[in-house]
C-alpha cells in the first residue's frame, strides 16, 4: 500500500535524558551545554531528531516530569540562552529538536496550582481536579500510578486534588477550556522559538471520565484509574482543537505517550487524515515480561509474543496510521539485559541483532541514549543506591507495608526491569565516572563502563555503535525500509523471527536468532527466489538458501 511519505516516517528519533547525557560544569548532573559538546558525536552516528526529556523548571520529585515552569530552564541544566545555542548548532548540523510536553499534570509549585489551592474561590481553582470529601474518605478508590492513592487530601481546603502519579504532580483540568488556550498558547511560543515537534508524556489521560466511579481493583489495595482516564471521553476532541489550533500552522512531529492504547485508538490518535497527531508509543509489548506485580515481579521473555505484538501492530495500522518503534527509552529497562544477552560472549552481538531487528518494521524509531553502545542494565546492591521514585514507592509499599514479596524478590525486579537501569550516566569513555562528570554523579555509573564506552567503538568497524551507524544510513538510503508493507512468518516458532518487507518492486527478509544456540529457518516456497543479496548482517554473510542455519543472535536482512 503506498504510503504518504514525509520527513519523520524517514528519520531515527535520539532520546536524551538530560540528567544523565553529558555533564559539563560537574556537578554531578547532565546539562544542555553537555549535550551541544556531544552534537558531533550524534552527526556521526547519523540521527535525524533529538527528543530531550524535561528540561523545563522542575523540583524534581519526577526527575522533570514534575514541571513549576513551562517556560524557563531547569536551574541544574543552565538557561534559556543555552538552550537556544543548542537549538541553533544541532539545526546547523541538521538535527532537529523534540522537546517532553508534560500537561497531564504540573508540578505542585507551579504557579497555577499554589494560586489553586488559596481558595476554591480562586480563578485557578478549577485549572486541577478538586473534590469534596471528608478527611478520611477519598472521592473515589484510585491508585496512583506511583503507589498510593491517586488524590491527595487539602486540610486547609477541605477538598480533594487527584494525582495520577505522584502526590507533587496533581491533574490539570481539561474540562477547563482556559487550561487548554493556556497549553496551546504555550506550545505556540515553544514552536516561535522554533523547536521542532513534542513527545507528549501520558498524553491519552487528559480527558478523565466525569462520574468518577470507583475501579477495579487488581492485586492491590487501589482501583486502576487508568479504567476511566485512558483514552476518555473527550481526549480525541482536544487533540483535534490542539491540533486546528497550534500543531497544523507548523512543520513539526508528534509522538503520543498513550499506555492503554489500543490498534483502533492508535488509528485515531495517529491517522493519515492528520487531524491529531504523528505517532503514538504503544506498551502492548513492554508488559509481556510483567507478572503479578507488574515490572516487580518479572516473567520470562516470551518471543511468540512479542512477534504477535508487532504482527498486530504493523498490520493494524499499515496504510491507515503510524508505528513508532522503541526498545529502550528512560522508563524501560536497557534491552539487551531484558531480550538479549549481555553477557561477555553475546552481548555486542544480541544488541547488534536487536537493532536489526526493530530499525527493519514500519515506523519511526527511537534510540535512547546508550542503547547505541549496547549499555546494561546495572545491579546496585543497596536499595539506597536507586533515585526512581516509582521504585522507593513500591518498595516502601509492596516491601515494608504489605508485606506481599521479600527484599531479595524485590530487588531481582529492580534488576531486570526498573527505570534506573536506563538513567545510570552515559558511558564517554573509562576514566572516572565514564567520562560523564569529573564530580560524583546523581546516580552512579555502571560499573561496566570500562568496557563499554564510546570512545572504545566510535572507530571500531566492528561494534555495537557502527552497526546503528550503518542500520541509520540504509534507512536513510532505501524507501523500502520506513515504507514497506510488512508479512511475519512461522509465528510459532519460540526461537526465531523472520518477516518479509515490500515495496516498489523491492523486497527484504529479516531473520533474527534470539537464542544463545544455533537455529534452522526454513523459508516459505513464497518466498524464496534468486537474486538476494545480504543488506545487512551482525555475522558472516552468507547466501540465501532455502533452510538456513542461524548462528546465536545471528540477525540478517536480504535485499531482491
Amino acid at each position: 500500500m503506498k504510503q504518504n511519505e514525509t520527513w519523520w516516517k524517514e528519520s531515527v528519533v535520539y532520546q536524551i535524558y538530560p540528567r544523565s547525557f553529558n555533564d559539563s560544569n560537574n556537578d554531578g548532573i547532565g546539562d544542555l551545554n553537555g549535550i551541544r559538546e556531544k552534537l558531533d558525536y550524534l552527526a556521526d552516528l547519523g540521527v535525524d531528531v533529538i527528543w530531550l526529556s524535561p528540561i523545563y523548571q522542575s523540583p524534581n520529585a519526577d526527575n522533570g516530569y514534575d514541571i513549576a515552569d513551562y517556560e524557563q530552564i531547569m536551574d541544574e541544566f543552565g538557561t534559556m540562552e543555552d538552550f537556544d545555542n543548542l537549538l541553533k548548532e544541532a539545526h546547523e548540523k541538521g538535527i532537529r529538536i523534540v522537546m517532553d510536553l508534560v500537561v497531564n499534570h504540573t508540578s505542585d509549585e507551579h504557579a497555577w496550582f499554589v494560586e489553586s489551592r488559596k481558595s476554591r474561590e480562586n480563578p485557578y481553582h478549577d485549572y486541577y481536579i478538586w473534590k469534596d470529601g471528608s478527611p478520611d474518605q477519598a472521592p473515589n478508590n484510585w491508585g496512583s500510578a506511583f503507589s498510593g492513592s491517586a488524590w491527595k487530601y487539602d486540610k486547609d481546603l477541605g477538598q480533594w486534588y487527584l494525582h495520577l502519579f505522584a502526590e507533587k504532580q496533581p491533574d490539570l483540568n481539561w474540562e477547563n477550556e482556559k487550561v487548554r488556550h493556556e497549553v496551546y498558547d504555550m506550545m505556540t511560543r515553544w514552536f516561535e522559538k522554533g523547536i521542532d515537534g513534542f513527545r507528549m508524556d501520558v498524553i491519552n489521560l487528559i480527558s478523565k471520565d466525569q462520574s468518577y466511579p470507583d475501579a477495579k481493583v487488581h492485586g492491590g489495595i487501589y482501583g486502576n484509574s487508568m479504567e476511566y482516564c485512558c483514552n476518555g471521553p473527550r481526549v480525541h476532541e482536544f487533540l483535534q482543537e490542539m491540533n486546528k489550533e497550534v500543531l497544523s500552522k507548523y512543520d513539526i512531529v508528534t509522538v503520543g505517550e498513550a499506555p492503554g492504547v489500543t490498534v483502533e485508538e492508535a488509528k485515531k490518535y495517529a491517522g493519515n487524515d492528520g487531524r491529531e497527531l504523528n505517532m503514538v508509543f504503544q506498551f502492548e509489548m513492554m508488559d509481556i515480561d510483567h507478572g503479578p506485580y507488574g515490572k516487580w515481579t518479572p516473567v520470562p521473555f516470551d518471543l511468540k509474543a512479542m512477534k504477535a505484538n508487532f504482527n498486530k501492530w504493523q498490520k493494524g495500522l499499515e496504510g491507515t496510521a503510524w508505528n513508532s518503534l522503541y526498545w529502550d527509552n528512560h522508563d524501560q529497562p536497557r534491552i539487551v539485559s531484558r531480550w538479549g544477552n549481555d553477557s561477555d560472549e553475546y552481548r555486542d552481538k544480541s544488541a547488534k541483532m536487536l537493532a536489526l531487528c526493530l530499525h527493519m518494521h514500519q515506523g519511526t524509531p527511537y534510540v535512547y541514549q546508550g542503547e547505541e553502545l549496547g549499555m546494561t542494565n546495572v545491579h546496585f546492591d543497596s536499595i539506597e543506591d536507586y533515585r526512581d521514585i516509582e521504585i522507593l514507592n513500591a518498595y516502601k509499599e509492596l516491601v515494608l507495608e504489605a508485606k506481599v514479596l521479600s527484599k531479595a524478590e524485590f530487588m531481582k525486579g529492580v534488576h531486570t526491569l526498573s527505570r534506573d537501569n536506563a538513567r545510570t550516566p552515559m558511558q564517554w569513555d573509562d576514566t572516572e565516572n565514564a567520562g560523564f562528570s569529573k564530580t560524583d554523579p546523581w546516580i552512579k555509573v555502571n560499573p561496566d563502563y570500562t568496557k563499554i564506552n564510546a570512545a572504545r567503538q566510535i572507530d571500531d568497524p566492528d561494534s555495537v555503535f557502527s552497526f546503528y551507524k550503518k542500520l541509520i544510513r540504509l534507512r536513510h538510503e532505501n524507501r523500502i525500509i520506513p515504507y514497506g508493507s510488512y508479512e511475519q512468518y512461522d509465528p510459532e516458532n519460540e526461537n526465531t523471527y523472520m518477516f518479509s518487507r515490500s515495496y516498489e518492486g523491492k523486497k527484504l527478509i529479516v531473520m533474527c536468532n534470539f537464542t544463545d544456540e544455533e537455529q534452522r529457518i526454513d523459508l516459505p516456497e513464497t518466498l524464496y527466489e534468486d537474486g538476494y543479496c545480504v543488506l545487512i548482517s551482525n555475522d558472516m554473510e552468507k547466501p540465501l538458501e532455502k533452510s538456513m542455519r542461524l548462528s546465536p543472535y545471528e540477525g540478517i536482512v536480504y535485499i531482491l
